[in-house]
């Protein structure tokens, strides 16, 4: 077929882009969203937040020289909201607060990049502690939350660190010294070269850091190491630590490989489905793991549980006497309760070593009353891991405990926010 446009008909009329004519725009950035964008509802909720710790940690004040700092609740609600659209990149947030119109309209013309962006996500831990708390006892409040029945889950989640990056001691040890080497090098250097340009002082600063920071993990991957060691058997093989990320741990995945990752511990009210509590902790299952967690609860909102409710993992008969004695049932699987029933014992009877609180648990979880409420754990414990997971916790791009924590917090807020729109709390 010819495509050729024939000579008669002439050429042909099209509008082409013109970008270089200059022209006033007269629009507001907030004209430039519509009215019922969710972003609107993430900076509603974030303004409503007493956040007076994060004002009051700011240098720049009335009256004093200096910078003004870029105002906290737009760094919370770039969070926010990039947790609810799965992103969690620091780098990628900046690149889409200078191109995306719900982005550019939380920063409302302030500037922001990657560096600020990655440590408020982890340097404001006690912060967004104090607001789950917060959150949560407003929920109570208003009746929302009842705190009556409680599903605790674990989920491990990959670490920023590699599988390659375990050593023994001696490996540690030598490259121990090897970045003292480097650290002192560096320096040296720094004091020979008194002339520099600016951006080769630069430059020379960070070489220096990097160094000073790897020299300090593989300190701490050492004291790590100590610890590893005492809670090994004489006849197990010589323990091992990151020297990315000294606070993780191997552990068995749900696919069933071992990779470096942190426990995630996650406790939720059964009624409004919110995250109640968090820790974060480098222990390899949940053995361990529910009487902190409930002690936590307490102490947070001055309420006891009526019903706690776990898995399997979490059947310790010391955690379980212990939130008996404080006044919780706890509903979870017995061990090996098929197997001694198939030999003709009885696993709801008193078992060696058990206490009073432990033998109460096992006739409890003998009746199918019991055997009903535990079937709501999935939809208590399980939903907010899985939803988590959904929007982008699936390995953690900081490291440490604490940095770790800090990071988890900020997509429980995340996810308590989403469950109060779902409530009707927020329009």
């Amino acid at each position: 077929m010819n495509t050729k446009q024939s000579s008669s008909a002439g050429q042909a009329r099209v509008k082409r882009p013109e970008r270089h004519q200059v022209e006033w725009r007269p629009l507001a950035l907030d004209q430039c969203l519509p009215s019922d964008h969710q972003v609107r509802v993430v900076w509603r909720y974030v303004d409503s937040l007493d956040l007076s710790p994060l004002y009051s940690k700011i240098k720049a004040v009335e009256g004093v020289a200096g910078r003004d700092a870029v105002d906290p609740k737009i760094l919370l609600a770039l969070w926010m909201f990039a947790t609810i659209e799965g992103i969690s990149s620091a780098r990628q947030i900046a690149r889409l607060c200078e191109r995306d119109m719900a982005y550019l309209w939380i920063c409302g013309d302030v500037g922001v990049n990657h560096h600020l962006v990655s440590d408020f996500r982890t340097a404001h831990g006690d912060v967004l502690d104090g607001l789950l708390t917060d959150t949560v006892a407003t929920l109570l409040h208003q009746g929302l939350v009842t705190l009556e029945t409680v599903g605790q889950d674990g989920m491990r989640v990959r670490a920023s660190a590699g599988s390659s990056s375990f050593r023994r001691r001696a490996t540690l040890q030598k490259c121990h010294q090897e970045a003292q080497q480097q650290v002192e090098r560096l320096r040296q250097e720094r004091e020979s070269q008194s002339e520099q340009d600016q951006n080769d002082k630069r430059r020379q600063a960070a070489r220096e850091r990097v160094a000073r920071d790897r020299e300090a993990r593989v300190a701490q991957a050492l004291e790590e190491l100590d610890k590893l060691q005492e809670k090994k058997k004489p006849s197990q093989k010589e323990a091992r630590a990151s020297t990315t990320d000294p606070e993780a741990r191997k552990m068995k995945m749900a696919d069933g490989g071992y990779r470096p990752a942190y426990n995630v511990q996650l406790a939720n009210d059964g009624d409004a489905q919110v995250i109640v509590a968090v820790d974060v902790t480098n222990a390899g299952n949940d053995s361990g793991q529910m009487a902190p967690l409930h002690e936590n609860i307490q102490q947070r909102y001055g309420k006891t549980p009526e019903k706690y409710l776990v898995d399997l993992g979490f059947n310790s008969k010391h955690d379980i006497t212990t939130l008996e004695q404080r006044g919780s049932a706890v509903y979870a699987p017995i061990h090996s309760e098929e197997k001694m029933l198939e030999r003709g014992k009885d696993p709801y009877s008193r078992q060696p070593g058990d206490s009073d609180q432990m033998v109460g648990y096992r006739q409890r979880m003998k009746t199918e009353e019991a055997k009903a409420v535990y079937r709501e754990r999935p939809a208590i414990a399980e939903y907010p891991n899985a939803e988590l997971r959904n929007r982008g916790l699936q390995q953690f791009r900081v490291r440490g405990l604490e940095k770790v924590r800090a990071s988890t917090l900020l997509y429980a807020l995340t996810f308590n926010f989403m469950r109060m729109c779902h409530l009707g709390c927020f329009a």
